[in-house]
């Protein structure tokens, strides 16, 4: 069982995405938040596998409660998908940078929706792939800097570059073992071995993380 916290300052929205999910076996909503000071406080409370996190909202914004969520040491079973209507949207990236494990647009399918779910709670892909790589994108080239490897990737081995870099480019635990020809297992030992050594929370953290050290350059495959 899946458990999901929505947090977004429209009781409609939040009432048409309970009606969807909790309409299906293994998803249980477990509460509601109207802002993002009651989302975190929610969570903390709850213990949600999920949180869909409007990006926008008064008192605190997603952005915000997503730092302080993802922070707390007592919520690191915690996962937090960002709701925007905003593809490109500064505030997202800013939650991914924080430790969001994607994003999603607000008019999004409801199939889409619940797979979306399914995926973060899994944990082995990254949601939309080819949004968050043109999110992420969009933000380090507008930051004009040039873009070096830092300390950050020097305990790496070459292998555990070659997996961050195919990371980088949204390929899932079973893709890189396809492409460097290694077993499943294998592949997913190396990416725990990335979420420690870079002291990241999620797989979209190491797509920044790939992307700001010039792993991978922006407008690649």
């Amino acid at each position: 069982m899946t458990r999901v916290l929505l947090a977004d300052d429209q009781g409609l929205v939040r009432a048409g995405f309970r009606a969807l999910l909790a309409s299906q076996a293994d998803i249980d909503v477990v509460g509601e938040a109207a802002h993002g000071a009651e989302a975190v406080s929610l969570a903390r409370a709850e213990r949600p596998d999920i949180v869909l996190m409007d990006v926008r909202m008064p008192q605190m914004d997603g952005l915000e409660a997503t730092q302080r969520i993802t922070a707390d040491p007592k919520l690191a079973g915690t996962r937090v998908i960002v709701l925007t209507t905003f593809e490109l949207d500064e505030y997202v990236f800013g939650a991914l940078r924080a430790g969001a494990s994607g994003f999603l647009l607000k008019d999004i399918d409801p199939p889409d929706l619940l797979a979306a779910v399914r995926i973060v709670a899994g944990g082995d892909a990254l949601l939309a792939p080819r949004l968050t790589r043109r999110l992420i994108e969009a933000f380090v080239a507008q930051e004009q800097t040039a873009v070096t490897e830092g300390d950050e990737l020097a305990e790496l081995t070459p292998r555990e570059r070659e997996v961050l870099t195919l990371v980088g480019r949204g390929l899932s635990n079973a893709e890189i073992a396809s492409e460097l020809v290694l077993s499943p297992l294998t592949a997913k030992t190396h990416v725990a071995r990335l979420f420690q050594k870079l002291d990241a929370r999620d797989r979209a953290q190491l797509v920044v993380v790939a992307y700001e050290s010039g792993l991978v350059i922006p407008g690649t495959s």
